[in-house]
């Protein structure tokens, strides 16, 4: 056991001193080496091996079972010599005899362990040359030469085509080649990320190499940061009317990176765009109390106010002029992405695989890949519509995600974290509620497409459709400011609904409502203006007019309500015929039957072979009402 006692050099505070007396069981009486001086020292700041600058090693964590066992051989066959202060040189010669080692050996072995008093340090030292080439300068200049010029490139050959070359160098200037393994190596050598990157791409090698950061940069506080993102969801919806299958819907959804809480979302069957990029965000700038009333939903979903700023990827839906207006309009920083580094992106991936584990327990679920779905048939088990979706994802976010635990903050449910940040803890001041918008219409009116258009005296021509509003009249013709040219005013639309488009007044700095300037015209989407417009321009006999247009719709509409008519009653007339040849059969089974055979086997044969097709019959079911 290493002991401390009187007589000893130890050190204290990095100086030697020699124990002149223990004085308790804490204290020892030193006497300075180098001055000379006496004083008093707890024992718990004496060493008996003097300070090393350098770190202290891991040997023990790095060795492999080989090596251990012979260092802790070594320590058992020196560990009499070190219990034993008395120890002459007699003793170390047995020892070392007994060992078949040197004398040297021995000692050199007791030296290193009282230096540091480990186990580890009778590892065998690692040899001195490791790591230095031992091949001539010439022969090492070769292989670098090629490993750069020939092996460092996109074509990315193989280390059997470097040895190659690097063999037919050195046969080329007379010298002998080096030897297979030793080419292999230096490749090893290479450093992985300069490899990845001159033989592959320096966008694989910064994701291969480079640390992900833990924490988002700003995202110090709720609505500090939300990122948006778009995504198809693993489930097919139906139609509202006849319950068929209609296609995969995608979700917009805004997430709250501090407090990682739902900000709002969009879901809808067109593709991701900037109206869809809008609405969300108009959503998670509002309050929820409403929109949760209208759908019966009693849970809470307190999050609301003003974002500092949004992060989206690089999408052109998110770089549009619109977008890029109304953010600077209402003070929000609109970051992108840097391209090529996912690993900004999260949080809101990480929602996404959430949303989409619930949604493979639907039914009409696409899974996320062929592999998961094999035979399920998502087109025939789809029955939910694209509002009965929307709700029940509602439900999901505002009753079980809000208040599950969540890995990315300690296990922390959201809204409970959001509440801490609300109202504080005991190690942290509150931020408070946030400041609810003045007009959340106008908002949601801001983040939606506008167009620009000039003023005539029939109103305003978007689309080759009119409208007019008697609050028009003041700026029919008006020109911009010292200039010849008319002047531009917005005008916000929603494309799910264009009978009524907004004007921004810029009297007001307020949206008004401008109807379409003839009112007996129908409600329209966009999609369907669009389409009819495609329809008339491929015809070159007409005319793009306004009235073409709506008698386009029209026609449309009745071609649909006419399609679907002729299905329903396609099919009902298929099952009357079903029904009645059914009728047929079994009567033409009863009239077969032998007065003189039993009639319970007869029976029974006739049904046995159709009894696949038999259902239930219900009076006057084959009759058909006009």
């Amino acid at each position: 056991m290493n002991t401390i006692r009187p007589g000893m050099l130890v050190y204290w505070r990095d100086s030697p001193a020699v124990v002149m007396e223990l004085k308790g069981l804490t204290e020892a009486i030193l006497r300075l080496v180098d001055s000379n001086k006496t004083g008093i020292a707890h024992v718990t700041e004496l060493t008996t091996s003097p300070p090393s600058e350098q770190p202290t090693s891991r040997h023990h964590l790095l060795a492999k079972d080989k090596e251990w066992d012979k260092a802790l051989e070594r320590y058992e066959l020196i560990k009499p010599l070190l219990e034993n202060p008395q120890r002459t040189s007699e003793d170390v010669i047995n020892v070392a005899r007994t060992a078949n080692k040197s004398t040297v050996t021995i000692y050199r072995w007791i030296n290193r362990f009282n230096e540091t008093g480990l186990v580890s340090s009778l590892l065998r030292a690692p040899r001195g040359d490791k790591g230095s080439p031992r091949i001539d300068v010439e022969t090492q200049q070769i292989i670098d030469q090629q490993i750069e010029s020939f092996f460092l490139k996109k074509e990315r050959p193989s280390v059997s085509q470097l040895y190659e070359r690097i063999k037919h160098e050195c046969y080329s200037i007379d010298i002998q080649p080096p030897h297979r393994n030793t080419v292999y190596s230096r490749v090893r050598d290479i450093e992985g990320r300069k490899a990845v990157s001159r033989r592959y791409s320096p966008k694989q090698a910064r994701e291969a190499y480079e640390p992900v950061t833990g924490k988002f940069p700003d995202a110090d506080y709720p609505n500090a940061v939300i990122q948006i993102d778009h995504t198809k969801v693993d489930v097919i919806v139906v139609d509202e009317e006849h319950r068929l299958p209609i296609g995969r819907p995608f979700l917009t959804i805004g997430i709250d990176v501090a407090t990682k809480m739902i900000s709002g979302f969009c879901m809808t069957l067109d593709p991701p765009s900037a109206l869809s990029a809008g609405l969300c965000i108009a959503q998670s700038v509002g309050r929820k109390e409403h929109w949760l009333a209208k759908r019966d939903i009693t849970a809470e979903w307190p999050f609301y106010g003003k974002m500092s700023k949004i992060h989206v990827d690089n999408a052109k839906e998110f770089s549009g002029g619109m977008l890029l207006r109304a953010c600077e309009n209402h003070g929000i920083t609109h970051e992108l992405r840097p391209k090529g580094q996912p690993n900004y992106g999260p949080h809101v991936e990480r929602a996404f695989r959430t949303f989409m584990e619930e949604c493979h327990r639907l039914p009409g679920t696409t899974f996320s890949n062929i592999s998961k779905k094999l035979e399920y048939d998502s087109e025939g088990n789809a029955c939910l519509t694209l509002s009965e979706l929307d709700l029940w994802f509602t439900v999901y976010i505002v009753h079980c995600y809000h208040h599950k635990k969540h890995r990315g903050i300690c296990d922390i449910p959201p809204i409970k974290l959001y509440n801490q940040y609300v109202h504080g803890t005991s190690e942290r001041l509150g931020v408070g509620l946030p400041a609810p918008i003045g007009d959340e219409e106008k908002f949601k009116l801001d983040f939606t497409p506008y167009v620009e258009r000039t003023i005539q005296r029939s109103g305003v021509v978007i689309d080759n459709v009119h409208y007019y509003s008697p609050v028009l009249r003041k700026w029919i013709n008006a020109k911009e400011p010292g200039a010849k040219q008319k002047k531009k005013f917005i005008f916000a639309r929603d494309p799910r609904d264009i009978s009524v488009v907004y004007f921004l007044d810029p009297d007001s700095e307020s949206y008004v409502p401008i109807p379409y300037l003839n009112n007996t015209r129908p409600a329209v989407s966009l999609w369907e203006l669009r389409a009819v417009i495609k329809k008339v321009r491929e015809d070159e006999a007409y005319q793009v007019d306004e009235e073409v247009i709506f008698q386009g719709i029209k026609r449309m509409r009745e071609i649909e309500e006419s399609a679907v008519e002729k299905t329903r009653l396609a099919k009902q007339q298929r099952a009357t015929e079903k029904r009645k040849r059914r009728m047929s059969a079994r009567r033409t089974g009863w009239q077969n039957i032998h007065p003189t055979e039993k009639v319970d086997e007869v029976v029974t044969d006739t049904y046995t072979e159709q009894e696949d097709d038999l259902d239930v019959i219900e009076p006057f079911n084959d009759i058909q009402v006009k």
